[in-house]
């Protein structure tokens, strides 16, 4: 293992993650190279923060006088076969998909941001944009390996382990069987959850460790189940002017889609994503001048966009595509996803103003996700740069998802709450799912602490809808996020995770103040 190192430069790179939670310190940094390294380095410190690409968004990755542990140096893509990849925990979520695109091959559930860790991914069940057709990482982990607090490496693979009828696990630790209890709450279900400890009666032990947020163990390298085949894509950037509209129309996309994957029409629209920006985030989008970038264009009174991934038979050509969209209004058009899709748009007088990226346009699809990226680099530009006012100032957004029949209810809810407190605010996400992110963008602390209190509103309405105040991000050391964890739960739900850290952990030494607050 090498010499953990105390250089104010190291240390300053690592302080802070992409939340901007004040106040990270470090005691020191460590870098190793494989997962002997990781086990030295775990049983050495008293206690242990691991880190990926720190992109968490809720402070999760921040230290706070840990020794911090980067997965950076595990960057190496293991072993493939038609149907998995092995990859250490520092291969990115792009290294991932570049590997597999050579071969044909493709991951789905990767988050919108392609520079996360695989590690990372998998300590939080990350999920993106394509949660609506193949769901959160979860559901694509078959193996891990991990480093528990002491130091010992547990090789996990699905299937293997499941938990006790009367709900615990046991496992061998030095000699002596440790019973890792299951909490016993229940969990909302909706398409995407990332908040605390996983809990189902009959779970795979896999499954406790995902989701986890670095609480439990360091993950070291992880199996993924990939697609043999890669879709033909083809994004459609659609502005509304009026929000009703926009949701009206994701709501028969969404229908549509989920008819064809039940039925195998061949000709059926199959969309794997929707997402969504309001006016603030599009006029954004517009102040930074990455509208004209993007070379794409919108009304000024547009109310809401979509940006639409269509799934396309794997040997649709970007010209075959062409003359399917050019035919769309005709009678004697190809029956074909594209071509139903187009009518669907026509049907709503939206396939004129419509962006479209063609299955092989490789350049004007990275315009059209620069376009949905430079809404939240946005936000957190404009947060960095309050910060530099005034230190106390951290991101304060919301990551929530309702059933979908919710999401019209819920943005009239956040817009409504926002205004009556004179927040600036942008909201996005993945209307597919009906995973709503409004971010605050903060003038002053008062406007972070106003937004807080808004947060924490909006995440008690969510549950009373059915949903989850935590989606996709996680939990962290936010405290709101903590907050909105326990409301989701009750007391006894965190007694219930505490539990499952004390027999896993009992000194308390992997990533203190995550999830929970270390007192109780």
């Amino acid at each position: 293992m090498p010499e953990p190192t105390t250089d104010p430069a190291a240390l300053a790179a690592v302080v802070e993650d992409a939340a901007h939670f004040p106040g990270g310190h470090a005691a020191s940094v460590v870098t190793p190279g494989d997962e002997a390294g990781i086990a030295a380095a775990v049983r050495a410190a008293p206690a242990v923060l691991a880190i990926g690409a720190q992109s968490s968004l809720t402070g999760g990755a921040t230290p706070f006088g840990e020794l911090v542990v980067s997965t950076r140096r595990l960057n190496r893509i293991l072993e493939e076969g038609p149907d998995f990849i092995r990859v250490q925990a520092g291969v990115t979520v792009a290294e991932i998909d570049q590997a597999l695109e050579r071969a044909g091959r493709y991951y789905p559930p990767g988050p919108t941001f392609t520079g996360a860790f695989a590690g990372g991914t998998v300590a939080t069940n990350a999920a993106g944009a394509a949660t609506f057709k193949y769901g959160t990482t979860r559901d694509w982990v078959q193996a891990m390996t991990v480093v528990l607090p002491d130091g010992f490496v547990l090789d996990i693979r699905r299937g293997d382990t499941t938990a006790h009828p009367d709900g615990f696990f046991e496992l061998e630790r030095a000699g002596a069987i440790v019973r890792v209890p299951v909490p016993r709450y229940a969990m909302p279900r909706v398409p995407k959850i990332s908040a605390g400890y996983y809990a189902a009666p009959g779970m795979d032990l896999i499954d406790l460790f995902i989701g986890s947020e670095g609480t439990l163990g360091v993950v070291v390298d992880v199996t993924l189940r990939v697609l043999a085949a890669r879709p033909a894509a083809c994004l459609a950037f659609i502005p509304f002017t009026r929000r009703e509209q926009a949701i009206a129309f994701a709501g028969r996309v969404r229908t549509a889609a989920r008819e064809t994957r039940a039925g195998g029409d061949p000709a059926g629209i199959d969309v794997s994503a929707i997402e969504h920006m309001d006016a603030r985030s599009l006029a954004l989008v517009v102040e930074d001048g990455a509208d004209r970038r993007c070379g794409v264009s919108w009304p000024a009174a547009t109310a809401m966009a979509l940006l639409v991934t269509l799934e396309l038979p794997p040997a649709t050509t970007a010209a075959r595509a062409f003359e399917e969209i050019g035919a769309a209004r005709e009678d004697a058009a190809p029956d074909t996803p594209l071509v139903r899709f187009c009518r669907l748009l026509d049907g709503e007088g939206r396939l004129e103003c419509t962006a479209m990226a063609v299955p092989g346009d490789r350049s004007r699809a990275a315009q059209l996700l620069a376009l949905r990226e430079a809404v939240p680099e946005a936000v957190n530009r404009r947060v960095g740069i309050a910060k530099q006012r005034d230190a106390r100032i951290e991101k304060t957004a919301a990551d929530m998802i309702v059933p979908f029949d919710r999401v019209g209810e819920l943005l009239a809810l956040y817009e409504r709450e926002l205004d009556r407190r004179g927040l600036d605010a942008a909201i996005w996400g993945h209307i597919s799912d009906g995973n709503l992110h409004p971010n605050v963008i903060p003038r002053s602390l008062a406007d972070v602490e106003s937004g807080k209190e808004a947060i924490l509103l909006f995440g008690r309405e969510v549950i009373r809808m059915g949903g989850s105040p935590l989606a996709e991000h996680g939990v962290g050391r936010n405290p709101v996020k903590q907050q909105l964890l326990a409301e989701l739960y009750g007391a006894a739900g965190i007694d219930q995770m505490r539990a499952v850290k004390r027999a896993i952990d009992p000194d308390g030494r992997m990533a203190p103040g995550v999830l929970f607050r270390q007192s109780g």
